[in-house]
């Protein structure tokens, strides 16, 4: 059992945040083991020219990674630049005491620093970058859908709607994860930090012992990120709202922001933000901002307007990956 103790300041300093780079390191569990990933099968199988044997080598068989590639979040929309210079600025000594205490040595492979760097940021760069927006705004939907619940509920309806693994007795919040070694932590002032996952299947906190709070957790609707196709609503909606809105309304099956929607559309970003709002004041979504986004989600109403089929692209060949 871990337990986070949790004083009178922590209380009201709950946040969350999205960190790419914790996005990157949960990744490479399904590289790992894709077999126990099958909702992202369809992303691993497209990843080419990437360091295979330094990512590989970055994770254990149960899917644990060192704790410098899980940095704690210092602001809620963390940017992937900030988190590689971050990362370039950690210590040799640091990174070989992560190695040690999970692998209890330094494997070969992850020996040269500049390697396991590089192949991190080409990783990036190839397999994920791409699918940032997408996934970014999964995430921010669950960070909004969160923030209602504790508003609404509390702190411990909440949690407890994260995982059934977590519960929060006050002042104590008690994560229960297979393996891992029993510990109480004093949160100390620092607050607790969430952090939603597309990649993460169950919650996650860091190896270090003395590590302030943080929880990794899996989002609502990650497993419908790689989803491919247009999504097309009936001809009969297409009459009363216009094609435009109603292929849009349809697009909505899961939060997206208007970035994603254009790009998924074809239509342009001014026209689909025209659209959405109308949609909006008409009852069928609500809109919610998250930094520099609005993410978009539909109504009870805008539910029972539409059905969909999505039709599914053909797979994709096999990936680089060797299975483990």
């Amino acid at each position: 059992m871990i337990e986070f103790v949790l004083g009178e300041s922590d209380m009201v300093d709950v946040r969350f945040a999205v960190s790419p780079l914790n996005e990157l390191t949960l990744s490479l569990r399904v590289l790992k083991n894709p077999a126990k990933y099958p909702l992202h099968l369809p992303w691993a199988r497209g990843i080419r020219d990437v360091d295979a044997e330094v990512l590989l080598a970055l994770s254990t068989g149960r899917g644990w990674t060192p704790d410098f590639l899980s940095p704690r979040p210092t602001t809620p929309f963390t940017r992937i630049e900030d988190e590689f210079a971050a990362l370039r600025e950690t210590s040799t000594r640091t990174m070989r005491r992560d190695f040690r205490a999970l692998f209890g040595g330094v494997p070969d492979v992850l020996r040269d620093r500049h390697r396991v760097l590089g192949a991190l940021e080409s990783y990036w760069h190839t397999a994920l970058s791409g699918q940032w927006d997408r996934m970014r705004a999964v995430l921010e939907a669950d960070i909004a859908h969160r923030g209602r619940a504790m508003a609404q509920h509390g702190l411990a309806v909440m949690l407890s709607g994260i995982s059934e693994r977590i519960t929060f007795k006050s002042p104590v919040v008690q994560v229960r994860i297979a393996g891992a070694p029993p510990r109480r932590v004093e949160a100390g002032g620092h607050g607790l930090t969430l952090v939603p996952s597309v990649f993460a299947r169950r919650t996650a906190v860091p190896v270090d012992p003395g590590a302030p709070p943080l929880l990794i957790y899996s989002a609502r609707g990650a497993g419908t990120v790689w989803e491919t196709g247009r999504c097309r609503g009936p001809e009969a909606l297409a009459g009363v709202l216009g094609q435009v809105r109603a292929d849009l309304l349809a697009e909505l099956a899961q939060p997206r922001s208007s970035t994603d929607i254009a790009r998924r559309t074809g239509v342009t970003t001014s026209a689909v933000n025209q659209h959405l709002r109308a949609l909006r004041d008409a009852g069928l979504l609500t809109s919610q901002r998250h930094g520099r986004s609005v993410v978009y989600a539909r109504t009870e109403l805008g539910d029972a307007l539409i059905s969909h089929k999505v039709e599914r692209g053909s797979e994709a060949a096999e990936p680089l990956f060797a299975r483990t």
